[in-house]
């Protein structure tokens, strides 16, 4: 269900997205049974909500809608958003709030380090708001929430998925020299549509991030996921594998774009479960090490699963070249 938000009543100082508020509403298409779940509610679900909520912790789970919550936070799982819970950008495919945000908090990373440990989790996945507001875009800040983790819970591996640094010199050597397990950054979409959804990103810098993090450290596992239903073609979902492979990604995700609010890009159609296994199949013969492409895919949808079928899919790769 696409659910309205911003009400003219509203005042401007609570617009969730100023910014799309003359945007014409577009027409809402019924999901199909396959994109379907359950709502969330169970005992754990609600456990990991209070611990949430007692930390003062932000997660894209909330922020962004994910449809998998229920799922995940079911299994303790939650991906933690860190600086503020305001972003900087305006993506037309975004749930996060939009506008100016505040200071950074200094006491953040220890606090992150510290629930990480308390949660006792194997995986973390920790992601953030795009903080151009920043003259280094936040990238020591997260660096140190990382290391912060390592400190407090030296026993959980750490995902990491960032925004892409435009323009902030020497950020992205900062955050791959925080040495994260995954180093994760999403393409999105296909670059004849960045301008229409992520109008404040570039495809081919995105795309030089990941480049350069197999440059610099080969043994950091690289992932970058793109949403389908946009309007974009398979030929152009194709030549974005090739891209990322071009690049040294390792691990790709595909995903049913759902659109958070009528005011958001427009869903162009649903891609069907035997499309998306397609695309699997396809990205697979291309030579990625680890592909989820199903409707409900999502950048942290089973990360931890998945992080050991990556470390899993690379020792096979290196037996099979050392014979």
């Amino acid at each position: 269900m696409v659910t309205l938000i911003d009400t003219l009543t509203k005042k401007p100082s609570e617009l969730r997205h100023p910014e799309k508020q003359n945007r014409p509403e577009s027409a809402v298409l019924k999901k199909p049974d396959w994109l379907r779940v359950k709502a969330p509610g169970s005992g754990q679900y609600n456990a990991t909500k209070e611990i949430v909520r007692s930390k003062g912790l932000v997660t894209v789970c909330e922020e962004a809608a994910c449809p998998n919550i229920g799922e995940c936070w079911s299994q303790k799982h939650a991906t933690l958003m860190i600086m503020g819970d305001t972003c900087t950008r305006a993506c037309a495919f975004c749930n996060v709030k939009t506008g100016l945000p505040q200071a950074l908090d200094p006491e953040e990373p220890a606090k992150v380090g510290l629930a990480v440990q308390q949660m006792g989790l194997n995986h973390v996945v920790i992601t953030s708001v795009d903080r151009d507001d920043v003259a280094d875009g936040g990238a020591a800040h997260f660096a140190e929430v990382v290391r912060q983790i390592r400190l407090q819970a030296p026993n959980t591996t750490i995902e990491i998925l960032t925004p892409d640094f435009l323009r902030k010199d020497g950020a992205a050597e900062v955050m791959i020299d925080a040495t994260p397990d995954v180093f994760n950054h999403n393409l999105e979409t296909v670059p004849r549509l960045y301008l229409k959804i992520r109008p404040g990103a570039r495809y081919f810098h995105s795309l030089r991030l990941l480049q350069m993090v197999k440059e610099r450290d080969p043994n950091q596992f690289t992932k970058s996921g793109i949403m389908v239903g946009l309007g974009e073609t398979k030929e152009e979902v194709m030549q974005v594998m090739d891209d990322m492979r071009s690049a040294g990604v390792d691990f790709i995700t595909i995903g049913q774009y759902l659109q958070p609010t009528r005011k958001h890009a427009a869903i162009d159609r649903f891609i069907t479960p035997e499309e998306f296994k397609a695309y699997e199949a396809i990205a697979r013969a291309k030579g990625f090490l680890m592909v989820s492409s199903s409707p409900l895919t999502r950048s942290s949808h089973h990360a931890g699963d998945d992080f050991a079928r990556l470390k899993a899919a690379r020792l096979a790769q290196a037996g099979r070249s050392a014979r």
